[in-house]
């Protein structure tokens, strides 16, 4: 196996975690191997598996790596330019937060709609594969948290319950518009559309049960 080029390794198993998000968004799972990997990310033969040893440790990684790229997402504000709080800034002006909420959408439906394609596609294998539920659970955590301290501040008496509800919503939504049985015909999307979508969202997960 041929020792991979000198470069601090957290650089090194980031661009081999992007590359191999993005071969999946590309090729689905079938395209995910070590070999495609080296050979897209300009690496020599050898150096995924010199990280990761593994096809299941390398999807492990995409599963970190994904939810970092999402928890950024969250933290920046998005989309670029657009001048839209950030959803974890937003709190606790309920409207602010629904306009944060659509601008997320808006990205990972836009810009970062191929890097949401391939997370769906990896969190299926996690369903088949036993020994990836602990790394996609870890992964699928953070975006929960983040979401229960940002309903919590806009006045949730169950935050947590609120977050899980939030985060399966929004999950649903990115679902239906980019790879529903209707995702081909829909109109582009539209951050005014999405705003409202996001106001009803917060406020039907917001309203505790009787």
């Amino acid at each position: 196996m041929s020792t991979p080029p000198s470069a601090p390794t957290a650089d090194r198993r980031t661009l081999i975690a992007d590359t191999a998000i993005g071969l999946v968004a590309a090729a689905g799972l079938r395209g995910l191997t070590h070999r495609a990997v080296d050979a897209a990310a300009g690496l020599p033969a050898g150096s995924t598996s010199y990280y990761f040893r593994t096809r299941t440790a390398l999807i492990g990684a995409c599963y970190q790596r994904l939810a970092e790229l999402d928890l950024a997402d969250v933290d920046d504000g998005s989309p670029p330019g657009a001048g839209l709080p950030a959803l974890a800034g937003a709190a606790p002006d309920r409207e602010a937060a629904a306009a944060a909420l659509a601008g997320l959408l808006y990205r990972w439906l836009t810009v970062g709609r191929e890097r949401q394609l391939a997370r769906f596609e990896l969190s299926l294998e996690a369903a088949r594969n036993p020994d990836l539920e602990a790394d996609f659970h870890r992964a699928g955590q953070g975006a929960r948290s983040r979401a229960a301290g940002i309903v919590a501040a806009l006045g949730s008496q169950r935050p947590q319950e609120t977050a899980e509800l939030l985060v399966a919503w929004t999950e649903g939504l990115l679902y239906d518009r980019l790879a529903g049985a209707l995702a081909r015909s829909r109109p582009a999307p539209d951050l005014a559309e999405l705003t409202a979508v996001a106001r009803r969202m917060l406020a039907a997960a917001l309203t505790d049960p009787a």
